[in-house]
This record gives C-alpha cells, structure tokens and sequence, in this order.
C-alpha cells in the first residue's frame, strides 16, 4: 500500500475582503458574496511567493511524517506561478529542507491542477519502489487582472504532501484521471495576468470534468456517494463545489471540511490540496475521502484516499490548516494589496 505519511500547509497571514476590491471598481460586492460565495481572500506580502509557501508548507509536513529529509527521493513543485520562467522551484525547496543533492526535483504545470499532479507522479514513483519517499507540492500566489472576476478570489497559499509505503497517515485506493483539450482559461508566455472565457468556464469545463473525474473514479473503486465521509473539489469559487457536489449526490456536510474558497479565495495549485488536508486535520481512522482537482485546459485527477490510526498521532504534530486560515489575520486595504501584488509599478 501507499499513500500519505506526511502533510502540511501554508497560508499567508494577509487578507482582503470582497467589499474592499468592489468598491474601488463599483462592482456589486453581494452578487460576489452571495452569487459566488465568496467574502475574503489571502494576501501574499512582496516577500511570499510559490517557493516560500512550499517551502514552509514541506517542513509542516516532514514534522508529521517524522522522517529524515535524506530520504526523499523526489521534490515536484506543481503551480501556475513558480517565480522564475527558467529556474526551477524544486530545487529551492529541496534545498531548504536538506533533500539534496540525492534527490530528483522537477516543476509541474497545469492550470489549478499541478499540485494534484505531481501527488499523481509521486505516489507511482513510490508504489514502484524506486523510491522510498516523494514530495509533492500544490501552491500558487495566484493572479487577477485589476477589475476582473478573478481578481476577487485569486489568492496564495500551499500544501505539500510526503508519500511512502510504511507509517502511512492515509492510504490511497484508487487513482483516476480525465482529461479533454478545453481552453477555458490561459496566460500566453510573457502575459502576467490570465485571460478566460467568462461562462465558459463553467458548464463544458469544471462540471464536465469535474463530474467526469468523480464517475470515473467512483466507478473504479465500485463505491458510490455515501461511502465517503468527505469530499473535496477543486474550489475556483465557494458555489462551484457546492453546486458540483450536489450533482453528483454528496451533501455539504460531506463538503464543509475542505471548502475553504469563501474564507481564503481560489489558491489555483493549492485549493484541493489545501482542502484534503483541512479534511484530514479532523478525520478519524477508517474515514474515507474523495478528491478530485480541477485544471484549465482541462483535466481532473482523482483520489480516494482512506484514513489510518496514525492520524491521531500525526494531525497535532504541526499547525492545523484552520488554524492558519482563521487566526491572526491582518486585512489590508485596496491600495497596499495593489502594491504587494505589483498592480502598482514605480517609476524607474
């Protein structure tokens, strides 16, 4: 068996409100909040970015997983904002954690789903014992052009998830992924901000993938809705997962755990990475779970993971996922989040 022996999360401490963004452009902050449910999102400061959220994200999870960093075989940083065109992530992250120089890194793009492919990669690489342990990293300091929908929930954060064989937190069952050639959303190389298209985005690209991933997985695993205890999907928005869940025949009770979109705003890489491990923050033994991610362009891939005795071990041994959401957090207004995300370029 393999799976999870190790996870970990990072959110910066920073937020704005909806309100906030809406009223600078004079937009209708209520069909945000109410339509999109969504009511504030995370800030990352000019000295955050994919690497320093990986980064601290990584040492929460080698805290849980208890193990020597020497023995990671494989780091892979999935995000659709690595800090550097040419110049990996990776091997930054492994660096700062003591993996090298014995270790293979590699960055992973695709759209919000790069976080859930390099978990995909890393738990082959183990399960074919080429390795002892991998590394698999979701995050993103996503962006949002000025005035934009995306503007009200692109946001930061990151969740890293050790794999291996033995000591395993949660064991992974099944995996299963979908994939179509769907232009929902793109950047083109030297463009800062991504482009989309608007309703588009909906009905032929999330749902049908989303809902194609979980068929296609439930289907495998002969399980159905009511054998999980918890789901996660991607969240590119609060109503999206909800709206999603109910198609496929989950409740919000099943969902709430790992709907983190309305408190922390759309992490790209790291939204449901970051909901499995706010879900495994509060599972017990034997419970399973169900994820699916979601990547423009488009493709799912699928988990079903099922939860094992040393969670009640392993959960208090680093920060909890919504203890980093929820406390101490400092809200900004338009202006200084304008400038921490370069929105507001100096002159030279």
């Amino acid at each position: 068996m393999v799976g999870i022996v190790g996870y970990g999360a990072m959110i910066p401490r920073h937020r704005i409100k909806v309100e906030e963004i809406a009223k600078v452009w004079g937009a209708d902050a209520p069909s945000y909040k109410k339509g999109l449910m969504l009511w504030q999102k995370s800030v990352p400061t000019p000295d955050v970015d994919t690497i320093t959220l990986s980064v601290e994200a990584t040492k929460n999870a080698i805290k849980r997983a208890q193990i020597n960093p020497k023995d990671i075989g494989a780091v892979y940083v999935g995000s659709e904002s690595h800090p550097y065109a040419v110049k990996p992530s990776g091997t930054t992250v492994a660096e700062a954690i003591g993996a090298v120089p014995d270790c293979h890194c590699a960055d992973f793009e695709f759209a919000c789903k790069a976080g859930s492919e390099a978990m995909f990669v890393c738990l082959g690489l183990v399960k074919s014992g080429y390795m002892k342990y991998a590394l698999a990293v979701g995050g993103d300091t996503s962006q949002g052009a000025p005035g934009d929908a995306l503007e009200y929930s692109a946001s930061a954060g990151a969740a890293a998830f050790i794999m291996g064989k033995t000591n395993l937190i949660a064991e992974a069952l099944e995996t299963y992924s979908f994939m179509t050639d769907t232009p929902d959303f793109w950047r083109r190389e030297h463009e800062f901000y991504p482009q989309h298209g608007g309703r588009f985005t909906g009905e032929p690209a999330y749902f049908r993938t989303v809902t194609g991933a979980a068929m296609g997985i439930m289907n495998k695993a002969k399980m159905k809705p009511k054998d999980f205890k918890y789901v996660i999907f991607h969240q590119p928005n609060g109503k999206f997962p909800l709206r999603v869940g109910k198609m496929l025949g989950f409740t919000k009770k099943q969902i709430e755990p790992g709907w983190l979109t309305p408190r922390l705003g759309n992490t790209y890489s790291g939204s449901s990475p970051l909901g499995l491990t706010s879900t495994l923050d509060i599972s017990k033994p034997g419970d399973m779970i169900l994820m699916i991610s979601y990547g423009s362009g488009a493709g799912s891939d699928a988990f079903v993971w099922r939860v094992t005795d040393r969670i009640k071990e392993a959960r208090d041994l680093a920060v909890h996922t919504t203890t980093l959401l929820d406390k101490n957090q400092i809200f900004v207004d338009y202006g200084t989040y304008a400038k921490y995300r370069h929105k507001i370029l100096k002159n030279k």
